[in-house]
């Protein structure tokens, strides 16, 4: 398994930092009509449980928040990644379709109101930190050019920072060339659900990506 670590700045805002993290070999396919399926019935019951104003008092959404306030950061500007995808069903917008392991990523993030980040292992030098931005970084987003960086929570390696519970770069961001993925399940208040979290994740990908040699721990 890939070394992770909290780094002492993150840990010091948020001593309940926690990180589910899978690691597989994996075929990251488009994406597939059950699984899709499974996400659309999953975002049409959000939209109608869910109103906009209950969005921010979901207890994970809502310590996250907090921790991006302890930061430095105003929420409602860099939004968490699980806020932003709740946002867009309850606005009935719709999810993007990418491929298999993003579809994937965003029916843990949903279910479990946590960020869910998803890494090609093979653009990745090990080992990694997670920590907080930097005064001035910035990186290239997906599709969303050039973000600012500094006072995320972000995930750092030996090319520098690569990804964030706000939004991942380019740089190691997961395509059907993906063979080796790392998944990272994030939760800034223990989740007692984590390891539930986990199994989920692990039986979508070996359904919906063919996941073998599948590693998983909780890093506090």
């Amino acid at each position: 398994m890939t070394e992770i670590r909290i780094r002492e700045k993150l840990k010091a805002l948020c001593p309940t930092t926690l990180l589910g993290c899978i690691e597989a070999e994996i075929m990251v396919e488009d994406s597939q009509n059950e699984l899709w399926k499974q996400l659309n019935d999953a975002c049409l019951r959000i939209a109608s449980e869910l109103k906009m104003e209950d969005i921010a008092k979901i207890k994970n959404v809502m310590d996250a928040r907090t921790v991006y306030r302890k930061l430095g950061n105003d929420p409602t500007r860099y939004r968490l990644s699980s806020e932003a995808l709740l946002r867009r069903i309850v606005k009935e917008r719709g999810l993007y379709q990418i491929n298999s392991v993003v579809d994937i990523n965003n029916l843990i993030s949903i279910s479990s109101f946590n960020p869910v980040c998803a890494y090609d292992l093979d653009k990745i030098q090990g080992p990694i930190s997670f920590t907080v931005g930097e005064e001035g970084e910035s990186y290239e987003g997906i599709g969303r050019g050039r973000i600012n960086i500094e006072n995320l929570p972000v995930f750092e390696d030996g090319y520098g920072k690569f990804g964030s519970t706000t939004s991942d770069s380019e740089q190691a961001m997961v395509t059907t060339d993906t063979v080796r993925l790392l998944l990272c399940i994030v939760s800034f208040n223990d989740d007692p659900c984590m390891l539930q979290h986990l199994a989920m994740a692990k039986g979508l990908l070996e359904k919906y990506a063919g996941a073998t040699n599948i590693k998983m721990d909780i890093v506090r």
